[in-house]
Order: C-alpha cells, then sequence, then structure tokens
C-alpha cells in the first residue's frame, strides 16, 4: 500500500510542495549488479569484480548509477498512488544526480515531493522528485526530477 494516495487532478494539484513519504529499505546485493550487469553489458570492474573493487577507490563493489535510477520504479508506487485518471504513463526526467555510491550490501530507500504539476493536453503532468538515501549516508546517492502525465 502506498504511503500517499492522491485521487484525481484537484487532489494532485492540491498535493504540489508536499513530502508525499518514504519505501521500504532494500539491500542492493551482489546478484542484484550482477544481473544488471548482464542485462546493461556493464561489466566495469567497480561493479562485479568484488577483490578488486574492495582495494579500489569505494573501498567495495559499486552498484552502477543507472542500476540505482531504475529502483526508482520499484520505489514509487510504494510511494504514491494516484487515481481517478485513465493513465499514467512515464514522460522522462528532467535531471538525474549521483551525488554519493551505492556500495554493495547497503540498504536504500527512496523518498518523494510533488514539485510540480503542470497542465497539459489531456491531463495534467507532474514533476515528483525522488531521492534515493542510503542508510547511514549523510548525502543521497541519486536524485530525480522525474516527470509522469496522467490522462483523464
Amino acid at each position: 500500500m502506498a504511503a500517499t494516495t492522491l485521487n484525481g487532478p484537484d487532489d494532485v494539484r492540491a498535493n504540489v510542495g508536499k513530502h508525499l513519504g518514504y519505501s521500504e529499505w532494500i539491500t542492493v546485493d551482489q546478484d542484484r549488479v550482477n544481473l544488471f550487469a548482464d542485462a546493461t553489458g556493464d561489466h566495469q570492474w567497480i561493479h562485479v569484480d568484488v577483490e578488486r573493487a574492495t582495494s579500489g577507490p569505494f573501498g567495495a563493489p559499486i552498484a552502477h548509477g543507472y542500476l540505482t535510477l531504475s529502483l526508482s520504479n520499484y520505489f514509487l508506487p510504494q510511494i504514491v498512488e494516484v487515481q481517478g485518471f485513465s493513465a499514467g504513463v512515464n514522460y522522462g526526467v528532467d535531471k538525474v544526480r549521483f551525488p554519493s555510491p551505492v556500495k554493495v550490501g547497503s540498504r536504500v530507500r527512496a523518498g518523494a515531493e510533488l514539485a510540480a504539476v503542470t497542465e497539459v493536453t489531456g491531463g495534467l503532468q507532474t514533476t515528483i522528485v525522488i531521492t534515493v538515501e542510503v542508510e547511514g549516508s549523510p548525502k543521497p546517492a541519486c536524485v530525480i526530477d522525474s516527470l509522469s502525465r496522467w490522462l483523464v
């Protein structure tokens, strides 16, 4: 069940500027990183060579930045459910940043804020700022300005 439910265009508009909640924590394990490497062809040693990465710049293998970004699709439905529209579609992202790495074995979760709503033909466009945090880290791992279209 989502932390926040928004029902229809008026409710979406009324929640601009509000924090929508947090997802559950998940552990980013080496198996997940290896599967992502296989899916994308990115087998850079800092991700998949545990022995070498342990003595590398991060002291451990790290998740791909784009793996961390892709987890937003897992986290966002835990945070917000939007009802009262015929469909919702990903429209893209305005900005993505990776302020700190996710070491394999770390726990991550996301929080989200509804930053903006604009009228578009056939519905609304929302900008939701998704911040993926690493448990115990002062800096987020990923900050995403995610764009969605909600069709009436």
